[in-house]
This record gives structure tokens, C-alpha cells and sequence, in this order.
């Protein structure tokens, strides 16, 4: 297994410790991460849009003029969609865009996208914390002392209640819980931070929640 060091906030090491290879060590599959992304970003949309069709557009009733007769050509609506003011011929209507994506799909997308940022060094581990009060500037501080440059995406637990506040005003960084740990932010971020306690192991999952929120996925899509 590789090793990384463990940094404190206020800079230096606190020790070492090791990377699992089957979740940051492993041959990127960049296809399954491709296809993986489409389905999150997919399942983001809305798929509110609507027009309107010949027979929902107002008016339109009355023959606009005779069938035969006027040297113009036939037209039975006034909505017809080559009019203007008529209705829309095969627009988009309401759908649901989102995907269905198999669970062992998903994680080997994530573990693909963890490994990709381990071999760049791009994975960050800290001690711990330990923000007596919500404040930005120490959060700011603490990024620089760990080296974490560009975009940050920190993995953070939801009872860390002044670390989620320190961090939220920060324009380059993303705090996610290790429950929301996904493929599309790790990919649009440059730097991926833990601390000891929620680094992912194999032996207990991708996070110590994952069984829990891999059933209520499986769940939600079914239903």
C-alpha cells in the first residue's frame, strides 16, 4: 500500500498512513467515470420544459379560408405549426432524464476517480481540524499551511459544525460528508482533503456509511 503524510493544520506532519490500493490504487477505468458523470449530471436536470402543440396552441378553430378557390394553398388551422403563431411540431415536453446505474458501476467510477488524484499526490490527509470557532481567515490559513492549492474539495464530517462554517465562504472550496462522497466533485476538483477518521477503506466501505446510503439509493431507484 501507498503511504501519505498525515499533515497538522498549522503545518507540518503528524505522522504517516496508508492509502488503500483498491480504493487510490487502482487503473482509472475512464469510460465507466464518462458514463458514471452523464448519469449524475442527467439526474440534475429538471426536464420541466414544455411547448406547445398545434392542438394546445389558443385560437385556430376556424378554417382560415376555403379549400378550393383562393390560388392559395390548403390550410385547415390558423395553428398550424409552419404559421406563425402556431403550435410547436415535436418540441420537448416534460420527461425524466434521470439514469439508472448499477451500484458496482458507481463505486468503480469512484475509486477510478480517487486513485486518478493519488497519483497525481492530489490526496490530502489531516490530523484533525479542531476549529475552536467558525472563522474564515483560519480556514484560509489552513489550506495554505497543508499546500492544498486550486480547487479543494474537503470531505468533512456533518457533526463538524465550525468546520462547515469555517470553509463555506471559501470561493475555491467544496465540503461535501462522507456519505456524499461522489465521482463528479471529486473530478471537477484539483485537490481531495480527509482527515484520519473518514479516509475510505475497503475494509468498511467506501466511508463508514456507505452500506446505509447504497441501500437507500438502491431504494430511491426502484421506487
Amino acid at each position: 500500500m501507498a503511504t501519505t503524510d498525515v499533515l497538522k493544520v498549522t503545518g507540518g506532519k503528524a505522522g504517516s498512513i496508508e492509502l488503500d490500493d483498491v480504493i487510490f490504487g487502482i487503473e482509472p477505468n475512464v469510460s465507466v467515470m464518462h458514463q458514471v458523470v452523464n448519469a449524475q449530471l442527467a439526474t440534475k436536470r429538471s426536464g420541466t420544459h414544455s411547448t406547445k402543440t398545434r392542438a394546445e396552441v389558443r385560437g385556430g378553430g376556424a378554417k382560415p379560408w376555403k379549400q378550393k378557390g383562393t390560388g392559395r394553398a390548403r390550410a385547415g388551422s390558423s395553428r398550424i405549426p409552419q404559421w406563425r403563431g402556431g403550435g410547436v411540431a415535436m418540441g420537448p415536453k416534460p420527461r425524466d432524464y434521470s439514469q439508472k446505474t448499477p451500484k458496482k458501476m458507481k463505486r468503480l467510477a469512484l475509486y477510478s476517480a480517487l486513485s486518478d488524484r493519488a497519483s497525481e499526490n492530489n490526496v490530502l490527509v489531516v490530523d484533525n481540524w479542531s476549529f475552536e470557532n467558525p472563522k474564515t481567515k483560519d480556514a484560509k490559513e489552513a489550506l495554505s499551511s497543508i499546500g492544498a492549492e486550486g480547487k479543494v474539495l474537503l470531505v468533512v464530517d456533518d457533526s463538524d459544525i465550525n468546520v462547515w462554517k469555517s470553509f463555506r465562504n471559501l470561493s475555491n472550496t467544496h465540503v461535501i460528508s462522507p456519505t456524499q462522497l461522489n465521482v463528479f466533485d471529486v473530478l471537477s476538483n484539483d485537490v481531495i482533503v480527509f482527515t484520519k477518521e473518514n479516509l475510505p477503506t475497503s475494509a468498511a466501505g467506501t466511508n463508514p456509511k456507505s452500506k446505509t446510503a447504497d441501500s437507500d439509493e438502491d431504494e430511491s431507484e426502484d421506487s
